[in-house]
């Protein structure tokens, strides 16, 4: 069997990207979806469901709605690895996909009309109940005809208890995970947030821990040159190498 997350490995550098490389084995419980608002070139909303172990993903560039009267473009793209349920952050610029990314919303689904979701996606329809914080209701996905071979799809929502007409992604900006904005995520790009963790604990730096100040100070006290200790370690410090200014307060 091919592996699905190939296309989606290929296209990026994971020495440079904090996306993850995939790996992650699925839970046994009900299938997740996500929704992401993605800042890249263009504005759009990624919406990815779980299936057979990875996040079949379609691109909505005006985000999906819950007005029953309104019809969605969503582009089909790669599968995504399941750690992406939790991808809030900054793509750097240059990297496929650079920008600001933040959960825009999450929960469970499941598919409806079909036992087997990967043969429905193949077949162009499908149906799905998602059962989110934004988001619920009756889904449709439908693959559109094209010329082009672009594999583009149409997104509706059904008219159900949960319809609300005028309903518009746009009025419900903040992550579901970190109550953040796309704006606050780009402003204080060295941070990402584990739902994992307490709310307390949940942020999390991606900067090296500063050095403690004791270090700092005798690496001042130095002459000219000499051996400075720090973390464990013995650093060699000549004159040239203190003029680079290797450490700093933070």
């Amino acid at each position: 069997m091919s592996d699905p997350l190939e296309v989606y490995r290929r296209k990026r550098d994971f020495t440079r990207t904090p996306e993850p490389a995939g790996g992650e084995t699925p839970d046994a419980g009900a299938a997740r979806f996500v929704v992401q608002r993605h800042r890249a070139s263009r504005l759009h909303y990624d919406l990815r469901f779980e299936v057979d172990g990875v996040l079949v993903s379609w691109a909505v560039p005006k985000g999906p709605t819950l007005d029953p009267s309104a019809r969605r473009l969503a582009m089909h793209v790669e599968d995504h690895p399941i750690e992406y349920l939790l991808f809030e952050g900054v793509i750097p610029s240059g990297e496929y996909g650079g920008g600001d990314v933040i959960v825009w919303d999450t929960g469970t689904w499941e598919p409806v009309k079909t036992d087997d979701p990967r043969a429905a996606v193949k077949a162009g329809e499908l149906h799905a109940e998602v059962h989110g914080e934004k988001l619920r209701g009756r889904f449709v996905l439908v693959r559109r005809e094209s010329d082009d071979g672009s594999d583009a799809w149409m997104l509706l929502h059904k008219h159900d208890p949960h319809a609300v007409d005028g309903w518009d992604a746009e009025d419900h900006p903040r992550s579901v995970l970190s109550g953040r904005t796309n704006d606050e995520v780009a402003a204080d790009p060295h941070r990402l947030w584990r739902s994992e963790a307490p709310a307390a604990e949940a942020s999390v730096s991606l900067l090296p821990d500063p050095l403690p100040d004791e270090a700092i100070d005798a690496l001042r006290g130095l002459g000219k040159q000499g051996t400075w200790e720090v973390f464990g370690r013995s650093l060699k410090v000549t004159t040239s190498t203190r003029s680079c200014s290797p450490v700093t307060r933070r």
